[in-house]
């Protein structure tokens, strides 16, 4: 199996079954034995894609001599494959381009298709020195399609932030984010886990603002690198971290971690607890927690403990015992769409219940809170509604809790809330708001 053939098999998976781009590239790559360099390739066409699919549509649309309803749908994938390293790649021959989705054509969709694949992708590849760009008098209408946006999102992007920032944060989604890994410094330092990556061979640099952090470029699986194995690095973004700082958990607090996992928070709570304390880490799907234990194996953390456990249910043998509750709820995941590009394009009312969701959890956990404990709320979208809303509602709602500032290395926060933003900060999108019990 080729590289190409691997994204359309992904690309057709997503379409056909919903899946996650991430999942899909994993299981096709690994049943073809992909190599490192056409795993990669594979990997970069198919994201490209999604990150791009509207505005490769519209490029179909303009030039293809079938109307773009009427393209079979097997025949779209391998037509955005086409486009999309014509327009967007830089190393990729044009003729390879072509000649490759041609093939993925015949086999897949007979020789007549083939044939219109063929003329399309020539027609743009004759236009490859100056590519027509697409404009709209409605600034809404041209950054969702530019972008390969929705157009309720952009238009709450520009609302809330301006277009010049709402316009960088779309095109920030679109870019290709590095692999964060934070240094377990329970047991590691940052120079030996640079020496470590160095003797691999790993595309990295040390993160400008956040210490003991490393950026790798184009690694390939992070599980295969020595530092991984040897639990000297964890997978974590630097937004998320943040958050962690946000609620300054000390060695030997009591601290919940509710919705954990695949355990990050919980890896730098106890890292920054210095392994002293008490962790109590829970998910309301019990095959999750097992990442959490083996992670926590891994890095030599004994201070976990994994409970499965609905975060809306009260359980009174935990009630006013916390020091800390961390409370990153389940959300639209807009933040991620960089990682995630397919987020993007799930329907505005698919998201519709999470704010009165949010806002269940987190009336539950402050429940566990102790007076003059600490509730950190955090969410991976940049919607308001999810985000300030909840907590001003939460605030309305509930008495004895007051938003307290803090101070990242990422930013400070005003009110007690901060946002954070891929074209700002370089990190996710993440929302962090940590307010303190009074009584």
């Amino acid at each position: 199996m080729t590289a190409r053939e691997a994204a359309y098999e992904a690309l057709s998976s997503c379409r056909r079954s919903g899946a996650w781009s991430e999942m899909a590239l994993n299981s096709v790559i690994s049943k073809a034995k992909l190599d490192r360099k056409n795993a990669s390739l594979a990997t970069r066409i198919c994201m490209g894609v999604l990150q791009n699919r509207m505005l490769l549509d519209w490029h179909i649309s303009r030039v293809s001599s079938i109307q773009f309803s009427r393209i079979q749908p097997q025949i779209v994938d391998i037509l955005r494959i086409g486009v999309y390293q014509i327009i967007f790649t830089d190393r990729i021959p044009v003729h390879a381009a072509v000649d490759e989705s041609v093939k993925l054509a015949r086999k897949f969709g007979g020789n007549a298709s083939s044939g219109f694949v063929n003329a399309l992708l020539r027609r743009i590849a004759s236009e490859r020195g100056d590519i027509p760009q697409f404009s709209d008098p409605d600034p809404v209408k041209e950054l969702s399609v530019r972008y390969s946006h929705p157009e309720w999102l952009v238009n709450e992007y520009i609302s809330r932030f301006g277009r010049v920032t709402a316009e960088g944060l779309l095109s920030a989604d679109n870019s290709v984010p590095p692999v964060t890994v934070q240094v377990n410094t329970l047991n590691f330092d940052s120079a030996i886990v640079s020496d470590m990556l160095k003797s691999e061979n790993a595309a990295f640099s040390a993160h400008a603002l956040m210490p003991d952090c490393f950026e790798l470029q184009g690694s390939g699986s992070i599980t295969d690198y020595e530092a991984y194995r040897t639990g000297s690095i964890y997978i974590q973004d630097c937004a998320a971290r943040a958050a962690v700082m946000a609620a300054d958990p000390e060695p030997g607090c009591f601290l919940i971690d509710a919705c954990a996992a695949p355990g990050g928070k919980s890896f730098a709570a106890a890292v920054m607890m210095r392994n002293e304390g008490r962790i109590l880490s829970f998910d309301i799907h019990e095959k999750k927690l097992g990442r959490i234990r083996s992670g926590a194996d891994r890095l030599g953390i004994k201070i976990i403990e994994t409970q499965a456990r609905d975060a809306r249910c009260f359980d009174q043998a935990l009630e006013g015992s916390a020091d800390l509750v961390l409370a990153d709820v389940p959300c639209s995941g807009m933040g991620v769409i960089r990682k995630k590009p397919e987020i993007r394009y799930k329907d505005e009312s698919q998201t519709a219940s999470l704010p009165d969701i949010q806002f269940d959890i987190i009336s539950n956990l402050s429940k566990y809170v102790r007076p003059g404990g600490a509730l950190l709320y955090s969410t991976c979208t940049l919607l308001k509604r999810e985000n300030e809303d909840v907590i001003y509602r939460f605030l309305d709602a509930v008495p004895g809790y007051v938003p307290e500032d803090f101070n990242t290395c990422l930013g400070c926060s005003e009110g007690g809330m901060l946002t954070l933003l891929p074209n700002v900060h370089g990190t996710d999108g993440f929302f962090i708001c940590r307010l303190r019990r009074t009584k």
